[in-house]
Protein backbone atom coordinates (compact mmCIF):
# COMPACT_ATOMS: atom_id res chain seq x y z
CA UNK A 1 0.00 0.00 0.00
CA UNK A 2 1.63 3.36 -0.87
CA UNK A 3 1.69 5.97 1.96
CA UNK A 4 -1.01 8.11 -0.14
CA UNK A 5 -3.39 5.82 0.39
CA UNK A 6 -1.85 3.85 3.72
CA UNK A 7 -3.51 7.61 5.92
CA UNK A 8 -7.15 6.00 5.05
CA UNK A 9 -6.78 3.34 7.04
CA UNK A 10 -3.88 4.05 9.23
CA UNK A 11 -4.60 3.72 12.93
CA UNK A 12 -3.75 7.36 13.93
CA UNK A 13 -6.14 8.85 11.72
CA UNK A 14 -8.64 6.34 12.76
CA UNK A 15 -8.46 7.48 16.22
CA UNK A 16 -8.55 11.35 15.38
CA UNK A 17 -11.83 10.50 13.12
CA UNK A 18 -13.56 8.36 16.08
CA UNK A 19 -12.78 11.39 18.33
CA UNK A 20 -14.63 14.26 15.36
CA UNK A 21 -17.07 12.31 14.12
CA UNK A 22 -18.61 10.22 17.16
CA UNK A 23 -17.62 13.12 19.93
CA UNK A 24 -18.05 16.15 18.28
CA UNK A 25 -19.98 15.58 15.12
CA UNK A 26 -22.65 12.69 16.37
CA UNK A 27 -23.45 14.16 19.25
CA UNK A 28 -24.20 18.11 17.72
CA UNK A 29 -26.40 16.44 14.73
CA UNK A 30 -28.19 14.23 17.19
CA UNK A 31 -28.80 17.25 19.04
CA UNK A 32 -29.75 19.27 16.80
CA UNK A 33 -32.00 16.52 15.04
CA UNK A 34 -34.51 13.69 15.61
CA UNK A 35 -32.82 11.27 13.98
CA UNK A 36 -34.85 8.13 13.28
CA UNK A 37 -32.33 4.68 11.54
CA UNK A 38 -34.39 2.17 9.66
CA UNK A 39 -32.90 -1.06 8.26
CA UNK A 40 -29.90 -1.69 10.60
CA UNK A 41 -30.41 -5.38 9.87
CA UNK A 42 -29.33 -4.98 6.05
CA UNK A 43 -25.79 -4.24 7.57
CA UNK A 44 -25.49 -7.55 8.94
CA UNK A 45 -23.25 -9.17 6.03
CA UNK A 46 -21.64 -6.46 4.71
CA UNK A 47 -18.13 -5.78 4.88
CA UNK A 48 -15.89 -3.30 3.25
CA UNK A 49 -14.87 -2.40 0.69
CA UNK A 50 -18.64 -1.36 -0.60
CA UNK A 51 -20.01 1.47 -1.84
CA UNK A 52 -22.37 3.95 -0.46
CA UNK A 53 -24.83 5.88 -2.30
CA UNK A 54 -27.70 8.64 -1.41
CA UNK A 55 -29.62 10.80 -2.17
CA UNK A 56 -27.94 14.19 -1.03
CA UNK A 57 -29.95 17.52 -0.51
CA UNK A 58 -28.42 19.08 2.70
CA UNK A 59 -25.09 19.57 4.24
CA UNK A 60 -26.44 16.98 6.62
CA UNK A 61 -26.13 14.30 4.58
CA UNK A 62 -22.69 12.95 5.05
CA UNK A 63 -23.05 13.85 8.91
CA UNK A 64 -26.32 11.13 8.99
CA UNK A 65 -24.90 8.31 7.35
CA UNK A 66 -21.21 8.49 8.97
CA UNK A 67 -23.05 8.69 12.35
CA UNK A 68 -25.84 5.93 11.59
CA UNK A 69 -23.21 3.55 10.52
CA UNK A 70 -22.29 1.05 12.60
CA UNK A 71 -18.77 1.71 13.78
CA UNK A 72 -17.45 -1.31 12.06
CA UNK A 73 -18.54 -0.11 8.84
CA UNK A 74 -17.71 4.18 9.38
CA UNK A 75 -14.11 3.64 10.98
CA UNK A 76 -12.51 3.62 7.49
CA UNK A 77 -15.34 5.26 5.18
CA UNK A 78 -13.95 7.59 2.92
CA UNK A 79 -16.32 10.61 1.17
CA UNK A 80 -15.96 11.87 -2.13
CA UNK A 81 -14.79 15.20 -1.93
CA UNK A 82 -14.73 18.29 -5.04
CA UNK A 83 -11.01 18.55 -5.45
CA UNK A 84 -11.72 22.23 -6.51
CA UNK A 85 -13.27 23.09 -3.72
CA UNK A 86 -12.69 21.30 -0.77
CA UNK A 87 -8.98 20.79 -1.03
CA UNK A 88 -8.16 23.69 -2.58
CA UNK A 89 -7.40 25.55 0.86
CA UNK A 90 -5.15 23.82 3.63
CA UNK A 91 -7.68 24.23 6.49
CA UNK A 92 -10.75 23.31 4.65
CA UNK A 93 -8.75 20.27 3.29
CA UNK A 94 -7.89 19.44 6.65
CA UNK A 95 -10.94 19.44 8.02
CA UNK A 96 -12.73 17.84 5.33
CA UNK A 97 -10.18 15.07 5.86
CA UNK A 98 -10.76 14.67 9.51
CA UNK A 99 -14.45 14.32 9.56
CA UNK A 100 -15.01 12.33 6.49
CA UNK A 101 -12.07 10.73 5.64
CA UNK A 102 -12.41 12.72 2.59
CA UNK A 103 -11.01 11.83 -1.10
CA UNK A 104 -10.55 14.23 -3.66
CA UNK A 105 -13.12 14.09 -6.60
CA UNK A 106 -12.27 15.66 -9.89
CA UNK A 107 -14.72 17.57 -11.84
CA UNK A 108 -15.22 20.03 -14.55
CA UNK A 109 -12.57 18.13 -16.84
CA UNK A 110 -10.01 17.82 -13.69
CA UNK A 111 -8.13 14.59 -14.41
CA UNK A 112 -5.22 14.75 -11.66
CA UNK A 113 -7.07 12.32 -9.13
CA UNK A 114 -8.75 9.78 -11.80
CA UNK A 115 -8.71 6.60 -10.45
CA UNK A 116 -8.67 7.37 -6.73
CA UNK A 117 -11.94 5.58 -5.87
CA UNK A 118 -10.75 2.83 -7.87
CA UNK A 119 -7.45 2.46 -5.88
CA UNK A 120 -9.56 3.16 -2.91
CA UNK A 121 -11.34 0.16 -2.88
CA UNK A 122 -8.96 -2.16 -3.86
CA UNK A 123 -6.92 -1.70 -0.72
CA UNK A 124 -10.11 -2.56 1.16
CA UNK A 125 -11.26 1.22 1.61
CA UNK A 126 -15.16 1.56 1.59
CA UNK A 127 -16.68 4.80 0.18
CA UNK A 128 -18.98 7.38 0.16
CA UNK A 129 -20.26 9.00 -2.76
CA UNK A 130 -23.54 10.82 -3.51
CA UNK A 131 -24.24 9.76 -7.18
CA UNK A 132 -26.63 12.88 -8.06
CA UNK A 133 -23.02 14.70 -8.12
CA UNK A 134 -24.30 17.56 -6.71
CA UNK A 135 -26.91 18.78 -3.51
CA UNK A 136 -30.39 19.13 -4.83
CA UNK A 137 -31.62 22.58 -4.37
CA UNK A 138 -35.27 21.46 -4.10
CA UNK A 139 -35.07 18.66 -2.28
CA UNK A 140 -36.41 16.73 -5.73
CA UNK A 141 -33.57 13.96 -6.82
CA UNK A 142 -31.58 14.23 -9.84
CA UNK A 143 -31.27 11.04 -11.82
CA UNK A 144 -27.75 9.25 -10.63
CA UNK A 145 -24.12 9.93 -12.67
CA UNK A 146 -23.11 6.17 -13.30
CA UNK A 147 -19.08 6.41 -11.60
CA UNK A 148 -20.84 3.84 -8.48
CA UNK A 149 -22.41 1.76 -10.59
CA UNK A 150 -19.56 1.59 -12.68
CA UNK A 151 -17.13 0.89 -9.67
CA UNK A 152 -19.47 -1.48 -8.23
CA UNK A 153 -18.80 -3.48 -11.26
CA UNK A 154 -15.49 -3.34 -12.06
CA UNK A 155 -13.95 -4.13 -8.52
CA UNK A 156 -16.82 -6.22 -7.74
CA UNK A 157 -17.76 -4.17 -4.25
CA UNK A 158 -21.57 -4.14 -3.52
CA UNK A 159 -23.46 -0.97 -3.54
CA UNK A 160 -24.70 -0.13 -0.06
CA UNK A 161 -28.33 2.13 -1.06
CA UNK A 162 -29.54 4.67 1.79
CA UNK A 163 -32.45 7.21 1.90
CA UNK A 164 -32.11 10.33 3.54
CA UNK A 165 -35.54 11.52 4.22
CA UNK A 166 -36.28 15.01 5.96
CA UNK A 167 -32.89 16.10 5.74
CA UNK A 168 -34.10 18.88 2.77
CA UNK A 169 -36.56 20.56 5.19
CA UNK A 170 -34.12 19.97 8.16
CA UNK A 171 -31.04 21.89 6.37
CA UNK A 172 -32.06 23.45 3.18
CA UNK A 173 -30.05 24.77 0.51
CA UNK A 174 -28.54 28.07 1.37
CA UNK A 175 -29.22 27.74 5.39
CA UNK A 176 -26.39 27.84 7.94
CA UNK A 177 -27.87 25.93 10.54
CA UNK A 178 -30.22 23.21 11.23
CA UNK A 179 -33.70 24.66 11.60
CA UNK A 180 -34.38 25.01 15.24
CA UNK A 181 -36.80 22.62 17.03
CA UNK A 182 -35.16 19.31 16.54
CA UNK A 183 -36.82 18.46 13.01
CA UNK A 184 -37.18 14.33 12.44
CA UNK A 185 -34.91 13.14 9.94
CA UNK A 186 -34.89 9.14 8.35
CA UNK A 187 -31.78 7.69 7.52
CA UNK A 188 -32.94 4.45 5.59
CA UNK A 189 -30.68 1.06 4.99
CA UNK A 190 -31.62 -0.58 2.04
CA UNK A 191 -30.38 -4.19 0.93
CA UNK A 192 -26.77 -4.59 -0.45
CA UNK A 193 -27.01 -5.23 -4.06
CA UNK A 194 -24.64 -5.76 -6.91
CA UNK A 195 -25.14 -5.41 -10.41
CA UNK A 196 -27.65 -8.52 -12.17
CA UNK A 197 -25.78 -11.01 -15.02
CA UNK A 198 -25.74 -8.88 -18.05
CA UNK A 199 -26.86 -5.85 -16.24
CA UNK A 200 -24.95 -2.58 -17.86
CA UNK A 201 -23.93 0.04 -16.09
CA UNK A 202 -26.23 2.34 -16.72
CA UNK A 203 -28.91 -0.38 -16.13
CA UNK A 204 -27.45 -0.55 -12.84
CA UNK A 205 -27.33 2.40 -11.86
CA UNK A 206 -30.75 3.68 -13.05
CA UNK A 207 -32.05 0.28 -10.80
CA UNK A 208 -30.19 2.06 -7.78
CA UNK A 209 -31.76 5.18 -8.11
CA UNK A 210 -35.29 3.91 -8.59
CA UNK A 211 -34.52 1.80 -5.35
CA UNK A 212 -33.35 4.83 -3.28
CA UNK A 213 -36.58 6.90 -4.34
CA UNK A 214 -38.82 3.81 -3.11
CA UNK A 215 -36.79 3.78 0.03
CA UNK A 216 -37.28 7.21 0.57
CA UNK A 217 -40.82 7.63 -0.75
CA UNK A 218 -42.16 4.59 1.09
CA UNK A 219 -40.46 5.81 4.68
CA UNK A 220 -41.81 9.40 3.78
CA UNK A 221 -45.31 8.20 3.63
CA UNK A 222 -45.22 5.96 6.61
CA UNK A 223 -44.41 9.32 8.57
CA UNK A 224 -46.76 12.15 6.61
CA UNK A 225 -43.50 13.45 4.96
CA UNK A 226 -42.97 14.93 1.36
CA UNK A 227 -42.10 12.05 -1.17
CA UNK A 228 -40.00 12.28 -4.31
CA UNK A 229 -43.40 13.18 -6.11
CA UNK A 230 -44.28 15.72 -4.53
CA UNK A 231 -40.90 17.46 -4.31
CA UNK A 232 -41.20 16.95 -8.37
CA UNK A 233 -44.42 18.31 -8.56
CA UNK A 234 -43.40 21.32 -6.69
CA UNK A 235 -40.76 22.03 -8.50
CA UNK A 236 -42.79 22.07 -11.52
CA UNK A 237 -45.32 23.82 -10.30
CA UNK A 238 -42.65 26.80 -9.19
CA UNK A 239 -41.33 26.58 -12.57
CA UNK A 240 -45.10 27.31 -14.38
CA UNK A 241 -45.54 30.19 -12.28
CA UNK A 242 -42.50 31.64 -12.99
CA UNK A 243 -42.93 31.33 -16.87
CA UNK A 244 -46.49 32.36 -16.49
CA UNK A 245 -45.10 35.79 -14.50
CA UNK A 246 -42.15 36.01 -17.29
CA UNK A 247 -44.76 35.73 -20.37
CA UNK A 248 -47.50 38.50 -18.21
CA UNK A 249 -44.22 40.69 -17.88
CA UNK A 250 -43.42 40.89 -21.56
CA UNK A 251 -47.37 41.40 -22.83
CA UNK A 252 -47.84 44.76 -23.91
CA UNK A 253 -49.62 46.82 -21.28
CA UNK A 254 -53.31 47.92 -23.02
CA UNK A 255 -53.41 51.11 -25.40
CA UNK A 256 -54.35 54.74 -23.68
CA UNK A 257 -55.20 56.08 -27.32
CA UNK A 258 -57.86 58.93 -25.64
CA UNK A 259 -59.88 58.67 -28.61
CA UNK A 260 -61.02 55.39 -27.82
Amino acid sequence: MSDDLGKYSAAVPAASRFVAQQLIMKPYVWSALNVHVHGLQHLDNLSAPFVVIANHSSHLDANLIFGALPRRLSRNLSAGAAADYFFNHKLRAFGTRLFYNAFPVDRGGMRAHRGMSGKLLDEGIPLLIFPEGTRSRTGAMAKFKAGPAGLSIKHQVPILPIALVGAYAAMPYGAKLPVPGRPDVHVVFGNPQRARGGETIADFSERMYRYVVELHDTTARAYGMPTQADFHRAVALRAAASKEALTAGTEEPPSEDASS
